[in-house]
């Protein structure tokens, strides 16, 4: 089952790097074809759309979503109806919303070079509730991208993560097995802090790379050298899979499915395994100057110190916590740094960790969408987990010796009566709201949906829209399998300053839905 969800991970980043070739046209909707048949799938292929559920008493609000293979973003109310929209000049991967009801976007750089799949995006966006971008960065080039998730500072800096390439032989001489390098090297993970500057200028402030805080067991005569299981402030360097044999094409026919965007615009025949540990969400705690991020890769999340400077970030002294960039905590996988095994793993591929804000319920608590849990009957399942990690009296992550980092199990859990019906392998996300009710984003289907501490469902609604952005050479994007997909929907309250003051009733008329064209029956 580990391998088939590799083989469908990489098919969607393959699609992402397609998707990040393709330019926007004007209209941004299909015609309609014919109607959807009522069959389920993980991605809700031809299956009714659009609002299922609107329960009496719900928390009021919004959620905003981007609009797959389009640059627009649009914002539904609880009717089901779409009360606004921005467009960028680009595809959009993901927003969020800001106190003047602009949005700050992950926007899809057409152009870079070297990051061929991996979920790389390598822009940043600042669109005004009118529609105007305000603010555009590049951060991609040859040996750096953004890519996956940032988020926004109070301060109105971006916190964002970004690989960073590394030579074969830099890998070596850090101690990383040879079967776990690929001839290009890897593409190591780094959380950087970007301060706007001016319209497209940015200014990194502050740093953090996962390369400074390294540790291995394979080779003594090698850097970082020591026992992962004594150091679990650090990260074990052989973690991962072996590097896939090389694609067994020509360069040739590498060009052909190129052209024709079935594979990533820099993939080579060479670089698959590059991307080691996929970092794939990132989120900061302003009470605690903390920061939280995922890696699916290795089923695990981790906590670092922000309050450090980037000289101490890259150390192991200083900061609040005293202990510079190493880990603070992590949670989810024990066995990778040698506390545990399979038996005492939590999750699985999760997506979208975030911290529960204050003045909600279970505030403080981290939430995460765990995403490709194994089955009993080997059909794997997701599930939302609510965690609260164990602090001591002074407020920091507590770790007995020779024991794993806690906590043994979840406050609370989501998941769906018969199992089956709900499960994303990838992407998605959950959020904690208002009335103690939990806002999920089940990724693969385009599927949002609210549910009740006791897990009734009370809302629910499937994205009808995808856009018409198409190939450099004209040829439309394949819709399936991702037709309505969505990384990263948001809810956003009522009361969210961004939307005071703002005009909220549904557009008129309203954007036209996009009906999967029936399958070819030869």
């Amino acid at each position: 089952m580990r391998k088939a969800f590799q083989v469908f991970l990489v098919a969607l980043l393959l699609s992402i790097g397609a998707y990040s070739q393709v330019k926007p046209v004007v209209n941004d909707t299909l015609k309609k074809d014919k109607a959807p048949r009522k069959d389920r799938n993980m991605f809700g292929l031809y299956i009714p759309r659009g609002l299922k559920i609107n329960s009496a008493g719900l928390a009021e609000g919004y959620v905003l979503f981007a609009v797959p293979n389009s640059p627009l973003m649009y914002l539904l109310n609880r009717r089901g109806e779409i009360v606004h929209q921005w467009k960028s000049n680009v595809g959009i991967f993901s927003a969020y919303m800001q106190d003047d009801g602009s949005l700050i976007v992950g926007a899809l750089q057409p152009d870079f070079p070297t990051f061929g799949f991996g979920g790389p995006y390598g822009r940043l966006q600042k669109i005004s509730w009118d529609g105007k971008i305000f603010w555009d960065f590049i951060y991609a080039d040859e040996h750096q991208i953004l890519h996956h998730d940032f988020t926004v500072l109070p301060n109105g800096n971006i916190l964002a993560i970004a690989y960073e390439t590394k030579t074969y032989d830099e890998a070596i001489s850090r101690g990383r097995k040879p079967e776990k390098i690929p001839k290009s090297g890897p593409w190591v993970d780094k959380i950087i802090e970007i301060q706007p500057d001016g319209r497209t200028g940015g200014k990194i402030v502050w740093e953090w790379h996962v390369w400074n805080h390294l540790i291995q067991d394979t080779d003594p005569a090698k850097a970082n050298f020591g026992k992962p299981a004594d150091h679990p402030e650090l990260l074990d360097f052989d973690l991962g899979e072996k590097v896939p044999p090389p694609m067994k094409i020509s360069q040739d026919s590498l060009e052909v499915l190129r052209a024709k965007g079935m594979v990533g615009q820099n993939q080579t025949l060479y670089n698959g395994g590059s991307d080691i540990f996929h970092f794939n969400a990132v989120k900061y705690n302003e009470e605690t100057d903390q920061i939280v991020f995922s890696s699916p890769n290795l089923s695990e999340i981790y906590m670092i110190d922000h309050s450090t400077t980037t000289k101490q970030a890259a150390g192991h002294k200083g900061g609040r916590g005293g202990k510079g960039g190493d880990f603070l905590y992590r949670w989810g996988n024990p066995k990778n740094y040698q506390r545990g095994d399979s038996t005492n793993q939590k999750i699985f591929g999760q997506h979208d960790v975030r911290w529960i804000q204050k003045g909600l319920p279970g505030a403080g608590h981290l939430t995460l969408f765990n995403n490709d849990i194994p089955g009993k009957d080997s059909l794997n399942y997701s599930m939302i987990f609510e965690i609260a990690p164990p602090v001591n009296d002074k407020g920091n992550y507590y770790l007995e010796s020779n024991h794993t980092y806690g906590p043994d199990k979840p406050v609370w859990t989501y998941m769906a009566p018969d199992t089956l019906s709900f499960y994303a392998s990838f992407i998605s996300g959950a959020q904690r709201m208002e009335n103690g009710g939990t806002f999920i984003n089940e990724g693969p289907k385009g599927h949002f949906f609210e549910v009740t501490p006791d897990g009734k469902m009370v809302w629910e609604y499937f994205n009808p829209f995808r856009g018409d952005m198409r190939m450099d050479n004209g040829d439309p994007v394949q819709a399936i399998p991702f037709a309505y997909w969505g990384f990263r929907a948001n809810f956003i309250p009522a009361k969210h300053p961004g939307l005071a003051g703002k005009k909220l009733m549904p557009i008129i008329p309203q954007p036209r839905v996009f009906y999967l064209p029936p399958p070819d029956k030869k």
